[in-house]
């Protein structure tokens, strides 16, 4: 991904920064590798003496904190090699997905001018016109809850799971051999990885429930309020003024403006590279600023981020409920042409 510089001052700062020998040697993200895989396989092999309790929350934040250094790998650290780096991240500890398949994934991902469009970015939440007009309004019910902060913790990991599964069959089915080699390599691993966590009387069964799957839930705190819809691409990432647990957990990334912007940047430059030009930055991203991850639960506990179909995609919507009202519809009795539901009801009791 090419860099998107604020100006040319930046530019010139950034290049410095390059010739450092932090940078140059990216000695905190391989110091960040050896604490992520010593801490995981330690915490498997001593979890007795530590207790299951113990041991699941430390599980938990190396599994989450692997998944964040996956993400590094993805964008060129702490090597120039991308075979290396992706050899460093293949090992499944996070269990669900292949590190090929989320590479691929996250870098069309970072296609700016694309971001959020659901049929061009495959980590937004919105929807296609097409597509929400397939839902039934029990599953709109269900994707509303899921934009609560709740839902995103505890339904959009399995979401997530399922449309990941779902990827699977599909590959299988096409004979997608590229996506059908990754499976078979995430899966052979996979089988090695647990055979040596039930020869050190690990219950597996605990490990995908009760520490891959509120790792994966940690991935959505981050995630929650990271992007929205904006005309101008630069003002649909987020910059969130995390604590300095967050900022460690998920390196950095709370300052997503920067590094969708940069990134090449590693991790433990993005706060500096931020702090550097902070107004340069929100005027950039026209002031999508985010007070700490806190603020998803305190403003939607219970209320949904209004992430339902593109706002690119709604006039097509009001385009068929129009149709609809005119009373044109090609199947009335069964008109689902509307937005939301009780326009929806509105149709269907004109008709």
């Amino acid at each position: 991904m090419a860099a998107d510089y604020l100006h040319d001052e930046q530019r010139r700062w950034l290049q410095q920064q390059a010739r450092s020998f932090r940078w140059r040697t990216q000695w905190p993200t391989v110091l960040l590798m050896v604490a992520v895989y010593g801490g995981w396989f330690a915490t498997l092999y001593f979890w007795q003496t530590l207790g299951l309790t113990a041991a699941t929350l430390l599980l938990i934040w190396f599994t989450t904190w692997y998944m964040s250094f996956q993400h590094e790998l993805i964008h060129g650290h702490p090597t120039r090699w991308p075979r290396v780096n992706q050899l460093l991240g293949t090992l499944p500890l996070a269990v669900w997905y292949p590190y090929g398949l989320y590479r691929d994934s996250h870098l069309k991902h970072h296609r700016n001018d694309h971001l959020t469009h659901p049929e061009e970015d495959p980590e937004t939440y919105y929807f296609s016109a097409r597509r929400w007009q397939q839902l039934t309004p029990f599953q709109r019910r269900w994707v509303r809850v899921r934009n609560t902060f709740p839902g995103r913790l505890l339904i959009a990991p399995a979401w997530d799971i399922m449309q990941t599964l779902r990827g699977m069959w599909k590959a299988v089915v096409h004979r997608e051999w590229a996506s059908i080699g990754m499976w078979l390599l995430h899966i052979t691993l996979l089988v090695v990885l647990l055979r040596w966590m039930q020869a050190q009387q690990f219950p597996i069964g605990w490990y995908l429930l009760g520490v891959t799957y509120p790792a994966l839930s940690l991935t959505k705190v981050r995630s929650f309020l990271e992007h929205r819809y904006a005309e101008v691409p630069a003002a649909r990432s987020a910059i969130n003024e995390a604590g300095l647990v967050w900022r460690l957990l998920f390196l950095n990334l709370n300052y997503h403006s920067v590094h969708h912007h940069l990134p090449a940047v590693p991790w433990f430059a993005l706060r500096q590279v931020y702090q550097h030009d902070k107004h340069g930055w929100l005027k950039n991203n026209h002031q999508f600023w985010v007070a700490g991850y806190g603020e998803g639960w305190r403003r939607y506990f219970l209320l949904a981020v209004p992430v339902e179909v593109h706002p690119e995609q709604q006039s097509e919507i009001r385009h068929e409920f129009s149709r609809c009202a005119a009373n044109v519809c090609d199947q009335p009795a069964g008109c689902r042409c509307a937005v939301a539901d009780p326009l929806v009801a509105a149709c269907q009791t004109r008709h």
